[in-house]
């Protein structure tokens, strides 16, 4: 009779924990979690390209150093925040990794904007592959991040509706960060280069510059001090 009655409650238990949202509030935040490593995974892609990106612009464009300086700058802020899940339940350290994000793609498109300048630049293969990857990676990153941005919609509503919004709190489920208007505006443009275009003709560096790299400039990226995100206390 004991063990009856044990059952009977654990049923009634997962039943109403299913019928207060516990369950939908679980897979959600499980959802959010695949869609925010995804989005990550994109942005690491696009930062391991810098480094190869950077020593081909610089061995035809020397006297653009402050927009080279620029991206390897922004690529170190960007590696300097600490990626973990528990940026999701910070707010603050979220904006602060999306701004950074925003800034990188920024320096980026203001690279890209350069090298219309140089012909032979242009027409190095190495420099062409990389736009071409550069281009796919900052796709799949818009595509990545709608898809971060419906998930944490969709549970964002769960949290907040009732009676779920009452599960939320009993378990801790709280509001988790998105990418917010202006923020997603800026960092929603990839970097383009008509590599066809003669609109920059007129200022073009005369075909046949010499390739070298300038000693202002490092050789290499060092890979930046993490700076540790401290997790929201659980409210």
């Amino acid at each position: 009779m004991l063990k009856l009655f044990i059952v009977i409650c654990v049923v009634a238990g997962t039943l109403g924990l299913s019928g207060c949202g516990y369950n939908t509030l679980q897979a959600q935040n499980q959802e959010i979690e695949a869609r925010w490593s995804e989005v990550l995974n994109q942005y690491q892609r696009r930062a391991d390209l810098i480094p190869n990106l950077v020593r081909t612009v610089q061995g035809f464009a020397q006297q653009e150093k402050d927009v080279l300086l620029g991206v390897t700058e922004a690529r170190s802020r960007v590696g300097s925040i600490q990626a973990t899940p528990e940026l999701l339940n910070n707010p603050a350290a979220f904006q602060q990794f999306t701004q950074a994000q925003g800034q990188l793609g920024s320096a980026l498109s203001r690279l890209m904007m350069v090298s219309e300048r140089y012909p032979d630049l242009k027409s190095d293969q190495n420099f062409r592959d990389l736009q071409a990857q550069l281009e796919g990676t900052e796709n799949r990153i818009t595509v990545a991040r709608n898809r971060y941005i419906d998930a944490v919609k969709a549970y964002n509503t769960t949290v907040l509706s009732f009676p779920s919004n009452l599960t939320a709190k009993v378990f801790g489920f709280a509001k988790k960060p998105n990418f917010g208007v202006s923020n997603e505006a800026e960092i929603s443009r990839p970097p383009t280069v008509n590599f066809d275009s003669g609109a920059n003709a007129g200022m073009a560096a005369p075909a046949g510059s010499p390739r070298t790299t300038p000693a202002q400039l490092p050789q290499t990226l060092p890979a930046p001090q993490p700076i540790p995100v401290q997790p929201t206390p659980a409210q």
